[in-house]
């Protein structure tokens, strides 16, 4: 595939980035970005000083790898808090009015919040948690869908030197609970409800029940209306509401200066086997990394408004409040889903609020795609400068729907790729290089990023281990309580080098891409591929909506391909249908990749960010336990690939004669039972 979108004069010299390079008089991308990766301590320096980031003592030392390159610790000896640069620096002066937040939720209501009252909000929370007695390096669990008491919180926590450990807004009450005690919270913040496709959803129940296996929980903050001597009765610890407490604190709580390696931030990612694990943020590191970013890949101005389809227990969620506030301008929050009440409602959203830029995953735009371009095309959406992906490989098809139609083949998707153990990202497009579909662009600016063969050798061409060979401002500080379990898991394969558990390949013309997991790697007869290059061949195919491809074992060649599809409307799904698609991808890929089985279903199991959960789709259909599942958002995609049975060789058919189901998004809590 060839460069479809080229930047102008105008974007080269007038972003952020490009502003950046005319500096330090650097003229071509390549050239910046080779440089930034060869020479961290430089580039991150010259990063804080672009950006005016504020540190209150400043500091002495950029990085310092004396106890290992795994506990690199950065910014030594200066003072810094992530809030007064994302809040209290715009309160205090001229953007004290300025937007910082709209909301919307699923039945219109729509909320605004100027930096002045966001930080009178986190200031007075701040002041909360101290008349609680809680002191800096204490715990604070977040229990809330994205709603500006949710940033509230989190900078009120970030004031005062407590952490924040935000888990996803649909956990039950087990996955929450499982996630307060391995941190030790002392505090619960919690809606009383949220909205989901018209149903609504009781958090405090669950926030309730996970107070009974949770006994270092010693307060709870409630968000919202609830019946409280109702709830005062079933719970052994103070409730305190929300704005009563937020009444009685104090208005005016500045930012605490702290060691740039104060802890911020504790979010959990799920292992494939275990405990999830609690990827740990400090406050110098993680703002300096994720400003740069939202600065640099996003290009994001205090003019701009973004949007992020996400949610706060996801790493894009505070990657948004913190990238959007430190930037100075405003972020776009909504609570629900992107198509429900209507299918056109995030393209109203963005039409409604004037959204410039927008975030978005390869998942989401599958499924919006399944409504049709009318959604898109009845709405102006004149105000998108930027957008911006992340989550997982895109298949061509979904990538030029967005570019087409969305972008109008005007604007770039910033395809960007790291995780919640990463704190940013490892891959980029730069809005001042050319893209290709599909592809993550190259190397972070500042990351020293490169493709290793089995034996840890750099690998030019086929693909290979995507790897760290330098530290990076916001990589994670261990996981929680568990120091030898992130050695093992990140630095334990190659010496000195972070392995991150992506397939990735550079083409003959320098541009990067990822293949998926490289857990979830297929190996066939010994020819590996990644279920991402499946996936895009049967992408191809006009019966398919969408699809995952993941290993089954077979004695004699390794492993077999088993292939979940989601028909589109109105297909047959029979035999002649499946040996089709098998024929399909074994002409796309060649006989060896010809899948073994192909089973037909409503939905793929997901995050509610969009994510497909292949380790799951895997364990299913191998009638296996499935682990660890607390993210997963639709329980019933998960039994209903089990009861195919396609994995299993003793199974007597593997296709699936009746039509999907049209309910292919389930409401339920997800569990972790």
């Amino acid at each position: 595939m060839g460069v479809v979108w080229t930047p102008d004069l105008t974007m080269k010299q007038g972003s952020n980035l490009g502003r950046f390079m005319a500096r330090l008089g650097i003229r071509e991308p390549r050239d910046m970005i080779e440089r930034s990766c060869a020479d961290i301590e430089w580039f991150w320096r010259e990063a804080v000083e672009e950006l005016g980031i504020a540190f209150s003592r400043p500091f002495q030392q950029v990085l310092d790898a004396s106890g290992g390159i795994a506990w690199t610790r950065w910014f030594g000896g200066g003072r810094i808090n992530l809030a007064e640069n994302c809040l209290d620096r715009h309160a205090r002066g001229a953007r004290a009015d300025h937007t910082a937040i709209v909301w919307e939720a699923e039945n219109g209501q729509v909320r605004q919040w100027t930096y002045a009252e966001l930080d009178d909000a986190a200031s007075r929370f701040a002041s909360a948690l101290l008349k609680l007695g809680l002191v800096e390096g204490d715990r604070v669990g977040l229990f809330l869908p994205l709603i500006p008491e949710a940033v509230a919180a989190f900078m009120g926590c970030a004031k005062m030197g407590a952490v924040a450990v935000p888990v996803f807004s649909g956990f039950a009450a087990p996955a929450v609970a499982s996630r307060m005690v391995d941190c030790q919270a002392r505090v619960l913040v919690a809606s009383a409800t949220t909205s989901r496709r018209g149903r609504e959803l009781d958090m405090l129940a669950e926030a309730l029940l996970t107070l009974d296996s949770a006994p270092c929980v010693e307060h709870l903050v409630v968000i919202g209306q609830p019946d409280h001597r109702t709830a005062k009765a079933a719970c052994r610890v103070p409730i305190h509401d929300w704005h009563g407490l937020l009444e009685r604190s104090e208005p005016h709580q500045p930012a605490r200066p702290l060691d740039p390696e104060t802890p911020l931030l504790i979010i959990y990612t799920s292992g494939t086997t275990g405990a999830p694990k609690g990827a740990v943020h400090v406050h110098g590191g993680f703002l300096v990394k994720i400003a740069q970013e939202a600065a640099h890949q996003a290009d994001m101005r205090q003019s701009d408004r973004i949007c992020w389809v996400t949610d706060l227990g996801w790493i894009m969620g505070p990657w948004t409040i913190v990238g959007g506030l430190a930037a100075g301008g405003t972020i776009v929050l909504i609570e629900g889903v992107p198509d429900y009440p209507a299918p056109d409602r995030l393209w109203a959203i963005v039409a409604r609020h004037r959204v410039s830029i927008l975030g978005v995953s390869p998942t989401l735009i599958r499924a919006l795609m399944k409504h049709g371009l009318e959604p898109v095309r009845d709405h102006d959406l004149s105000s998108l400068r930027i957008l911006a992906s992340t989550g997982e490989p895109w298949d061509p098809e979904s990538w030029r729907w967005l570019f087409e139609n969305a972008g109008g083949g005007r604007l770039p998707i910033i395809n960007i790729s790291g995780g919640t153990e990463v704190g940013a990202c490892l891959v980029s497009v730069l809005p001042v290089c050319p893209i290709k579909p599909c592809s993550v662009g190259g190397p972070a600016l500042g990351m020293a990023i490169d493709v290793f063969d089995p034996e840890g050798r750099p690998l030019s061409h086929g693909v290979g281990e995507l790897v760290c060979t330098r530290p990076w401002p916001a990589m994670t500080r261990g996981i929680w309580g568990s120091p030898e379990r992130y050695l093992a898991t990140y630095w334990s394969r190659f010496p000195d080098v972070w392995v991150h558990g992506d397939w990735a390949s550079i083409d003959e013309d320098g541009f990067w891409f990822l293949h998926g997991r490289s857990d979830d790697v297929i190996k066939v007869a010994g020819k590996r591929i990644g279920p991402a290059e499946v996936e895009s061949a049967l992408a191809l195919h006009p019966a398919v909506a969408e699809s995952a491809a993941v290993p089954a074992p077979d004695p004699v060649k390794g492993d077999e391909i088993i292939c979940l599809v989601v028909p589109r409307a109105g297909v047959l799904c029979d035999s002649a249908l499946e040996a089709e698609l098998k024929a399909h991808v074994a002409h796309a890929l060649g006989k060896s990749f010809r899948p073994a089985h192909v089973g037909f279903v409503a939905d793929l199991p997901r995050t509610r960010s969009g994510k497909i959960l292949r380790r799951l789709i895997r364990q299913a259909a191998l009638g296996l336990p499935p682990g660890d599942s607390s993210s997963l958002e639709n329980p019933s995609a998960l039994e209903r690939i089990a009861a195919l049975g396609i994995g299993r060789p003793a199974t007597g058919g593997s296709f699936s004669t009746h039509q999907p189901r049209e309910d292919s998004l389930s409401t339920h809590q997800p569990r972790e039972d």
